[in-house]
């Protein structure tokens, strides 16, 4: 059940972002849209009710509860940065509006934007940390809980990989090839033509 509810919560996800917009853009009803859209974090309140509801039931945490809280957590930190992201390519393709920011590709502002994608991924498993700890106290079986300490432990594996990768792009910035690099030089260094240019 639990499965089949973080599925449900990830399809409806992406319709209420799609309703939201729609209605936002298409329908040219702001005020409807933007309550579509503040019922997305209803569907992380109900995933948490019904495992909570689950535990005490008496099921056996296993690994669905803990991919319930890592789902959460995760939601939590991406969710507004993913709509955010389409809510700026809908107003770019149907409302006229500006084209969206490209992320920066290389250098120092490539390694700003990993590390800000760290701090949503270390967010994220924080929480996920922080809810699969309740689920462990609630329970109070150390036999039992093993399932979700190891969900913890990733939850660890992933702060880190997340940093490291962030640390390399601070460490060694990645760097334009040279051809385009040599384009854009030309660009700003070529003379421009104009009528009776030639002597």
């Amino acid at each position: 059940m639990i499965v089949t509810l973080i599925i449900i919560c990830e399809v409806a996800f992406w319709v209420l972002l799609a309703a939201g917009l729609a209605l936002r853009y298409l329908a040219r009803m702001p005020r409807t849209g933007a309550a579509v859209l503040l019922c997305e974090p209803l569907l992380e309140v109900v995933l948490l009710i019904v495992t909570a509801v689950d535990l005490r039931a008496g099921a056996e945490p296993d690994w669905k509860h803990g991919l319930a809280a890592v789902y959460i957590g995760f939601t939590v930190t991406h969710g507004h940065y993913m709509i955010t992201w389409a809510d700026g390519h809908f107003l770019h393709r149907f409302a006229g509006g500006p084209p969206p920011v490209k992320r920066p590709r290389y250098g120092m502002p490539r390694a700003v934007h990993e590390w800000k994608m760290t701090a949503r991924a270390v967010g994220g498993a924080a929480i996920a940390a922080v809810l699969l700890q309740l689920a462990i106290w609630y329970v109070g079986d150390a036999g039992q809980t093993e399932s979700l300490r190891m969900w913890q432990q990733k939850m660890g594996l992933v702060s880190v990989i997340s940093v490291l990768i962030a640390l390399s792009y601070t460490v060694w910035p990645k760097r334009k090839p040279a051809k385009a690099a040599e384009g854009e030089e030309g660009d700003r260094t070529a003379p421009s033509a104009s009528p009776g240019g030639r002597r």
